[in-house]
């Protein structure tokens, strides 16, 4: 069976941290590599929380791994995260990131155009977080994105509004002028919005239900990051349930039977006051104007769940 071979740039967090982890262990998908990158952690701790995630599953084969610098986060600095959950001491709940970096870091947007370059026309990039290294990656190489077999984006939203702002989704208002130069750039892009990314709630019950060993590496890993995010989504906004865009994300990349998408003409809000970041999506179907990305509209998230479900069937001991 051949393999798809998959680029993941995050940002972990909880959301994150469960999707890699979920990616690593995908029989279907190779993860070439994992990029950090500022979001709500800073790169550098994004960096450190990749490196965990990967040494705790010790996947047989090891993605190669981008460094980040940047010593802060893109959240507000209010207290006040919207919809977010708030990332904890590390990004990672309770766990303990790795504090000692790689003998030979590679930076983040450096390893994305050099896995490009090595696969052409073979890569999926799944972005997670803000577009930072991808707008660094395509300023180094102008081939970057159409070289890539695919681009899926976490960004954005269509008629929901915002979650760090009203208006706007965080991955998009971290960076909007990387958003901005990404999302409308001509090359085969798909974007996951939180029209559809938030449908996906895990509540308490089906996250005993889940066939997670709790004695396993990924067990332990799971548990630490489910059990912290259900907690703190009760705690600070009175949901029974954590919110997992991630997983729909990661899902778009693997399981695309399950999603309904339509081409549509897209762009980012540079300058309002209240609604930079926002992305403005026209749908009026005037036929002359020519459409810049595929943005999901639909989800079968029972056929979601069903994955996450396969996947975690896999890990369990004999």
């Amino acid at each position: 069976m051949q393999t798809r071979k998959v680029v993941i740039d995050a940002d972990p967090g909880i959301g994150d941290g469960v999707a890699v982890a979920l990616a690593l262990i995908d029989p279907e998908i190779e993860v070439l590599g994992l990029t950090s990158t500022a979001g709500v952690v800073s790169g550098e701790q994004a960096a450190r929380n990749l490196q965990t995630i990967v040494s705790l599953i010790d996947p047989a084969l090891w993605p190669r791994l981008g460094w980040n610098e940047n010593t802060y986060s893109l959240l507000p600095r209010s207290k006040q995260t919207g919809l977010l959950l708030p990332p904890g001491p590390t990004g990672l709940g309770d766990l303990q990131s790795m504090e000692a970096p790689p003998h030979q870091p590679h930076e983040s947007a450096k390893l994305l155009t050099e896995l490009v370059r090595q696969y052409p026309g073979e890569i999926t990039l799944l972005t997670l977080g803000p577009l930072t290294n991808v707008q660094v990656a395509m300023e180094r190489y102008p081939e970057f994105l159409p070289q890539l077999k695919g681009l899926v984006c976490l960004a954005g939203s269509v008629a929901v509004g915002g979650d760090i702002t009203a208006a706007a989704e965080f991955n998009v208002y971290a960076d909007p002028e990387a958003a901005q130069t990404v999302l409308t750039f001509p090359a085969k892009k798909t974007m996951v919005p939180l029209d559809v990314a938030r449908r996906l709630v895990l509540s308490f019950d089906q996250f005993d239900r889940l066939p997670i060993e709790p004695y396993t590496r990924l067990g332990q890993l799971l548990t630490a990051l489910l059990s912290y995010g259900l907690r703190e989504s009760r705690q600070c906004f009175g949901l029974e349930g954590l919110v997992l865009p991630e997983i729909v994300a990661l899902a778009a990349v693997t399981q695309p039977r399950l999603f309904d998408r339509e081409p549509v003409l897209l762009d980012v809000e540079l300058a309002g006051e209240l609604t930079r970041g926002a992305t403005v999506v026209d749908r009026r179907g005037i036929e002359r104007w020519q459409t810049n990305i595929d943005v999901l509209f639909d989800v079968d998230l029972q056929g979601v769940m069903d994955y996450v479900q396969r996947l975690l069937r896999l890990m369990l001991p004999e």
